[in-house]
């Protein structure tokens, strides 16, 4: 095999944020009683909360911002989009979006047979991810995705962030992986592809919106079954 040791992403490459979160802020919405605070439509806060988490999540990525501020000022950011200027109801959101979106269980098609068909092929299977270190456990085992990773290097561990070099850094000296034996798979085109071109990994970029983007990837794929023509 060309490669050893294969590194995914999490949250939009296996593990279906969107969704999933989507599935949290509707229970959110309910239990915090948010149309009493002037937000009524539940489709428009959604749109809001995607569009400030992922401004957020790149503001992160490059270091601009700390983990505590992205959690709490996206739905800062979102309330104030419906004139509503109130942290302590920003900071409960916050607090009650990351209970809930860690317990839904929604990935993307044929993540459980591409991860199964990888192990059997004897690949050593590992996780980068920029998520926080308990929420992102706490989604493996809720999907039951935690038994298929030999290795999950978050930020919080390794006190780095993709797109940065010291969180690889970090994975390759927990994993023994070296640059030749390793390839990162993700949706991300600056913290995943770009990241692993900073180090001179070969990667694959999961193009799962069918983003019409140019990703200088060295391979791209719409779904994950696709990984089977590639390794």
């Amino acid at each position: 095999m060309q490669y050893r040791h294969i590194f995914f992403d999490l949250d939009h490459t296996l593990w279906d944020f969107d969704l999933n979160a989507k599935e949290a802020l509707l229970e959110l919405f309910d239990r915090l009683d948010l149309p009493s605070e002037g937000i009524t439509d539940f489709d428009a806060f959604y749109r809001c909360y995607l569009h400030h988490n992922q401004v957020l999540w790149d503001r992160y990525h490059h270091g601009h911002i700390s983990s505590e501020e992205l959690k709490w000022k996206r739905m800062w950011r979102t309330l104030l989009d419906f004139k509503i200027g109130s942290e302590p109801l920003a900071r409960k959101m916050s607090a009650t979006f990351l209970e809930l979106l860690p317990e839904k269980q929604n990935v993307f098609p044929y993540t459980f047979e591409i991860l199964r068909y990888l192990r059997e092929k004897g690949y050593l299977l590992h996780l980068i991810t920029n998520g926080f270190e308990q929420v992102q456990w706490r989604k493996l085992r809720n999907s039951r995705l935690d038994d298929y990773f030999e290795e999950v290097i978050t930020s919080e561990r390794s006190g780095s962030i993709k797109p940065q070099r010291g969180i690889f850094e970090f994975a390759f000296q927990l994993t023994g992986a070296t640059v030749a034996d390793s390839i990162m798979i993700g949706d991300n085109p600056d913290a995943d592809i770009q990241g692993a071109l900073n180090m001179g990994m070969h990667c694959i970029f999961v193009n799962h919106i069918d983003s019409k983007e140019e990703v200088p990837a060295t391979y791209s794929i719409r779904h994950l079954k696709e990984l089977e023509s590639i390794l």
